[in-house]
């Protein structure tokens, strides 16, 4: 299927409290929204950062990374039949990172991202920094990027993303007060300046010493925020057509008017 004739895409995303350190009631929190996602015709899931496990979880992290975190979300997919993309803690390098992971609608894993700009102390104290940008995938016609939380706060992160020819950046996210107003202002200003879809999918509720804001949202590359939550958990849906994305750029010619020989150090 070429670009022209690529059809929009249904996306949900799983705005939740999760259950920190219980790995077994977060996937069957997530079999429970791919099969909601299935029966409303999504081709595609996104979770919150470190979903999977829980974020802020100090010394429980390494215990839960060692377990087959992959290969239970990647059945899930299979038998949803619906992609998903999920954050979870990987290793990488003899480390533990913060990472996103998409598997098809059979449950193949299909690309990986690990969170490169890792956030004050916290991020630090457990994780290793991803070394590798985001890998383009063709997802059913659709050319999706993905990134993790603080990393959407970076320009050059989305732009670069756009500019390799991305319709859309996943963000798996675990934004916390008092930064409402990233997911607010900063995530559709992402998406206008660069011409792109970005859904953005947050936690609700405490975790540890964290409160997190909500928020989930989906922008279309006009501007449009096509759909954002408050701070109750919540599944939301949105299409996501390439054909917009031509059309923002046609009318909106960021990319194409850039003077990067200015820009640089």
């Amino acid at each position: 299927m070429t670009t022209s004739d690529s059809q929009p895409v249904r996306i949900a995303l799983l705005q939740t409290e999760g259950s920190p350190g219980d790995v077994e009631a977060n996937l069957q929190e997530l079999r429970e929204a791919a099969e909601r996602a299935a029966q409303a015709e999504a081709g595609l899931l996104l979770t919150p950062e470190m979903f999977v496990t829980g974020y802020n979880i100090g010394g429980q992290l390494s215990a839960l990374t060692a377990l087959p975190l992959t290969e239970s979300v990647a059945e899930i997919a299979r038998v949803a039949g619906v992609a998903i993309a999920a954050g979870l803690p990987l290793t990488a390098d003899g480390g533990i990172v913060n990472s996103v992971a998409l598997f098809d609608r059979q449950g193949q894993q299909i690309a990986r991202y690990d969170k490169t700009h890792l956030f004050g102390d916290l991020d630090r104290s457990m994780f290793s920094a991803g070394s590798a940008p985001s890998p383009i995938i063709d997802f059913e016609g659709l050319k999706l990027g993905m990134l993790i939380c603080y990393d959407v706060e970076f320009p050059e992160t989305v732009r670069s993303l756009a500019l390799q020819g991305a319709d859309a950046v996943l963000v798996p996210t675990a934004q916390m007060a008092p930064y409402a107003f990233i997911a607010e202002r900063t995530i559709p200003s992402r998406a206008w300046e660069s011409q792109i879809y970005v859904a953005y999918a947050n936690h609700v509720g405490a975790e540890g010493d964290l409160t997190y804001v909500g928020r989930s949202s989906v922008t279309a590359p006009d501007g449009e925020i096509l759909t954002m939550a408050g701070e109750e958990p919540e599944l939301l849906f949105a299409e996501l057509d390439p054909k917009r994305v031509r059309a923002s750029r046609e009318e909106n010619p960021y990319l194409n008017d850039r003077r990067p020989d200015l820009y640089t150090a």
